[in-house]
């Protein structure tokens, strides 16, 4: 660390992250102010990357800062949210150069202009060990209006925004497991180490979706815990998983497509939307997204019950966990 040590670098590299936002205080004290507009509602959420395990050693820490702070944008977007503030506590691994602090607070400068969201404040220590960054994020979302994992109702379609598994194969390309051209492998390598939260999508989600969750730990799995918390079952076609055109050249020449379909669908790190859309909106939510230049799908339909099924070729499969498992 610099000579000016811990202070120094909140002084000079975090500290201007939190200009202009008065309830930062600077960033001179140990708490922040937070309040929101009458008639809306604080969103918090919090997420944590682990060195290692959520990415490769050596990643560009600014690619590193911009991935922590947009895996918990997704989760503000998921909820119909508009992102405000956030928080970061940092563990550095011990002896760590300045130019991994450097980077890390440049990567939080470009998405915090990107997605007018501001640092209030938070920690950092060092230890021997993985570099750990956690991510607190508070949006804000008018009263009463938050969309949440439990509001699924039977009758409703499963949309999925966007592709799913292009972030399975950027970190195939990242190892070196898949070589595909040099397009392939930049749109890939992007979909997996910036992932884009839909935050634009709040006023289609207030509109037409009952319940939302971001596909973080795979759209199975993800999916699955929307039919739970709305006490419903739900079952998923296979076949129909939106792909890219980089996913389909590279499923094109995979000997067991079922396979690697469900891979896709398994992995995670898409941060795109599941939603329960009731039938009658399915058109025009699709129609809206379109504007915004992003497709929708529908993969699947909730019912009565308690169980989640996955299909391909119309018959039922086994999926196993379905996605990614943190323990």
């Amino acid at each position: 660390m610099s000579e000016n040590g811990e202070f120094g670098y909140i002084k000079d590299r975090l500290a201007p992250l939190a200009a202009g936002f008065k309830g930062a205080l600077e960033l001179k004290d140990d708490a922040a102010l937070l309040s929101v507009r009458s008639g809306r509602e604080l969103v918090i959420t919090a997420d944590t990357l682990v060195e290692g395990r959520h990415f490769p050693e050596g990643t560009e820490p600014a690619l590193v800062a911009r991935k922590a702070l947009r895996v918990n944008l997704s989760d503000l977007a998921a909820m119909g949210a508009r992102p405000v503030a956030y928080m970061t506590n940092i563990v550095w691994p011990a002896g760590a150069p300045d130019a991994l602090r450097g980077g890390f607070a440049d990567g939080l400068a470009m998405d915090q202009e990107e997605f007018s969201i501001t640092l209030i404040g938070g920690d950092t220590t060092s230890a021997n060990g993985p570099w750990v960054i956690a991510v607190t994020a508070f949006g804000e979302v008018p009263a009463g209006k938050a969309i949440t994992r439990s509001g699924a109702k039977p009758g409703d379609y499963l949309v999925v925004t966007g592709t799913i598994g292009d972030a399975c194969l950027g970190l195939k390309v990242e190892t070196k497991e898949y070589q595909p051209s040099a397009d392939d492998r930049a749109y890939l390598l992007q979909r997996l180490q910036l992932p884009m939260p839909r935050l634009a999508l709040a006023d289609a989600l207030h509109a037409h979706v009952h319940a939302a969750i971001d596909v973080s730990d795979g759209v199975i799995a993800d999916s699955r815990h929307l039919a739970a918390a709305s006490g419903l079952s739900l079952e998923i076609d296979l076949d129909v998983l939106p792909l890219s055109e980089a996913a389909h050249r590279w499923l094109d020449n995979q000997d067991d497509t079922q396979a690697a379909r469900l891979a896709l669908a398994s992995f995670g790190d898409d941060y795109e939307l599941a939603c329960a859309v009731p039938q009658a909106r399915v058109d025009t939510f699709t129609a809206e997204l379109r504007k915004a230049g992003l497709q929708a799908t529908v993969i699947g339909a909730f019912a009565p019950g308690d169980t989640v099924t996955v299909i391909s070729g119309g018959v039922s499969i086994e999926y196993g966990a379905g996605g990614f498992t943190h323990f």
